[in-house]
């Protein structure tokens, strides 16, 4: 609020100046001042548009103060120093950038050069503000956004179906699990729905919000169930304290979240009482995944990517691994299908890929994917596809080939902001769905045909490397 009224007073001293100068009747103040007041107003649109992204997603606590450069770079305010200062990532002669196959017109349909057909099947609106979250279940897509309200949308006849959740803070991230839906707020907190199709008028029954009040009261009474939170603040060891930016299940059904707050909770799915916690990073957590085989990936402000596992006969979680690569914020984590290749995506504008070495625990990098112009904000695979949405207002489709090299199938293009969320369906062996939400408050459906073989000649193909180096 501080910034914005800083605004407000350097535009009322800007106006007044200007306001003075036409009064000064001379023709060649009159037109000096009708260049003043464009100025002005390009001035005043750019600042407009940074107080918006500034207070988007905001935060009053200190974790959220101290990921502000993170999220100044994700959003691309004042993003070309940051960009500029990682040669480490941007620089690698071994790394060509990957052209982009071709544009796609969002409003009809069109062929890349391999033969690739991608169209926007339609456009979803009714979200009050920006998309953060999206999730399939079914015939059924999920949607989170800053307007505090959950929407569910029958994407095959392309309407909305039932919206709830009103009021319980920017939904950051939604998990679909059997019958229940896990919602992360900014609020802090979890929330557990149950789906029952005969019940109006949303057809969604709030279960549980986590933590729950009985857990809260088993550790209320104990004062070592107490953890320093800030210099003169404590708070339960099983809350978070900032906004819950991601969550992830594992085989088992425990549920994972992450926070701003710089911390990892898990929950047990009988009674949803949290049963961990540890501190993993530095700084803001921004992204989460589980393996199939139980290892947990965090990517966090601090530019850092942790593995975690439980090493034999323990009950806790330990550090296994550190991956370091990236030099800005990591915005985005996800695995292939049998998590054996991690992909990341940052402010630099790259996507790494790591691989796991044999049957051991440590990744190393295999490549990395370049295209975007600006951060990457999301990450999502199905099959050997990946699809990255980026501050460029643009998707990107991946594919993984034999020895996995990669390629970009298509670029998608028609959002008029940053794209803050992707999902991806395999519909068929000829084509899959994608689902892209943005900061222009929309939803997109894309098809996109995945029949392409590439020749040994295509130059939009990336040679796997041995390092980065």
């Amino acid at each position: 609020m501080g910034i914005q009224l800083q605004f407000l007073n350097m535009f009322s001293c800007f106006t007044r100046g200007s306001s003075v100068s036409v009064k000064t009747s001379d023709s060649r103040a009159v037109s000096d001042s009708k260049d003043n007041m464009m100025k002005f107003q390009d001035s005043l649109e750019a600042a407009s548009q940074a107080i918006c992204l500034m207070s988007e997603g905001s935060s009053q606590s200190e974790y959220s103060i101290r990921s502000a450069t993170s999220l100044q770079s994700e959003f691309n305010i004042s993003s070309q120093l940051s960009i500029q200062s990682q040669p480490s990532v941007c620089s690698h002669s071994s790394l060509a950038s990957i052209p982009s196959i071709g544009i796609i017109d969002h409003e009809s349909l069109s062929t890349n050069g391999g033969g690739i057909v991608c169209r926007c099947v339609g456009t979803l609106r009714g979200h009050g503000g920006c998309v953060f979250s999206l999730a399939t279940e079914g015939n059924l897509l999920y949607s989170g956004s800053s307007g505090k309200d959950i929407r569910v949308w029958r994407y095959s006849e392309l309407n909305e179906h039932c919206k709830f959740g009103h009021g319980d803070g920017a939904v950051k991230c939604i998990l679909v699990s059997g019958d229940r839906i896990y919602s992360a707020h900014q609020d802090h907190r979890i929330r557990v729905w149950k789906r029952a199709e005969h019940m109006p008028p949303s057809g969604h029954k709030l279960v549980a919000t986590m933590p729950t009040l009985k857990d809260y009261a088993m550790n209320a009474i104990m004062s070592n169930k107490y953890v320093q939170v800030r210099r003169h603040k404590k708070a339960l060891w099983i809350e978070h304290v900032d906004t819950i930016s991601a969550l992830s299940i594992d085989r088992k059904g425990f549920l994972y979240s992450v926070s701003w707050d710089r911390t990892v909770k898990i929950w047990r799915p009988s009674d949803l009482r949290c049963v961990e916690s540890f501190r993993a990073h530095d700084d803001a957590i921004n992204a989460l995944v589980v393996s199939p085989d139980g290892f947990v990936y965090t990517g966090s402000a601090d530019s850092r990517i942790k593995i975690w596992a439980k090493a034999s006969g323990e009950r806790k979680h330990s550090l296994v691994a550190t991956l370091e690569r990236h030099k800005s914020a990591i915005n985005a984590l996800a695995l292939s299908p049998n998590g054996s290749i991690l992909y990341s995506g940052a402010c630099d504008r790259s996507i790494i890929v790591w691989e796991r070495e044999g049957s051991g625990r440590n990744m190393a990098v295999s490549g990395a994917l370049r295209g975007h112009k600006r951060a990457i904000l999301c990450l999502a695979t199905v099959a050997e596809f990946l699809c990255s949405g980026s501050a460029d207002n643009t998707i990107r489709m991946w594919k993984r080939g034999e020895g996995n090299t990669h390629y970009c199938l298509a670029v998608l293009e028609g959002h008029r902001g940053p794209v803050k969320s992707v999902t991806v369906s395999l519909d068929t062996v000829m084509g899959c769905h994608v689902y892209s939400g943005s900061m222009d408050h929309d939803i997109k459906v894309w098809w996109v045909s995945t029949n392409q073989t590439m020749d040994s000649h295509d130059d939009n193909r990336l040679k796997t490397i041995d390092s980065l180096e």
